[in-house]
């Protein structure tokens, strides 16, 4: 009998423990990350390895395209012959966006044209960024849909 309370306890111990919710998300991103992340982006070429815009993934609209981001806040997506410029920045909840969250941190993208980078202007809110992959999604205020942009290093 004693033998399989110490051995429930024990079970129950490494449930509690492997149950850790912390080490499975990624730490929130808050302002003291964003001069980390303008580095991150202006430090090479990167590519859009995942679109998800509302209720497609459209990935593929951007395939072969390079985006550079420069430090004067232009950012460059080239593809053969094709270049298309646009503004990027990255600034706190301080800044006129649409987010109701007061800590986030937004990644803005704006290209005025061609139509499908239209859909890549956007507030981007930062899930997670890495040295090789900048994660961000955009839940619109309008219809209530749920975008996903993510850029890999080439």
């Amino acid at each position: 009998m004693k033998t399989n309370l110490i051995v429930g306890c024990l079970l129950c111990c490494v449930l509690f423990i492997s149950c850790d919710s912390e080490e499975d998300s990624p730490e929130r991103v808050t302002q003291a990350d964003m001069e980390a992340i303008r580095s991150t982006a202006l430090s090479g070429s990167w590519r859009i390895s995942y679109f998800f815009d509302t209720d497609k993934e459209e990935t593929s609209n951007f395939e072969g395209y390079a985006f550079v981001f420069g430090a004067d806040g232009i950012v460059t997506a080239v593809k053969d012959a094709t270049e298309v410029t646009g503004t990027w920045s990255v600034t706190d909840s301080n800044s006129s966006d649409d987010s109701p969250d007061d800590s986030d941190v937004d990644f803005n993208l704006n290209f005025p044209s061609p139509e499908m980078f239209l859909d890549l202007t956007d507030d981007w809110d930062i899930l997670e960024y890495s040295q090789n992959q900048i994660k961000l999604i955009d839940i619109s205020g309008g219809n209530g849909g749920t975008d996903y942009l993510t850029f890999q290093k080439i």
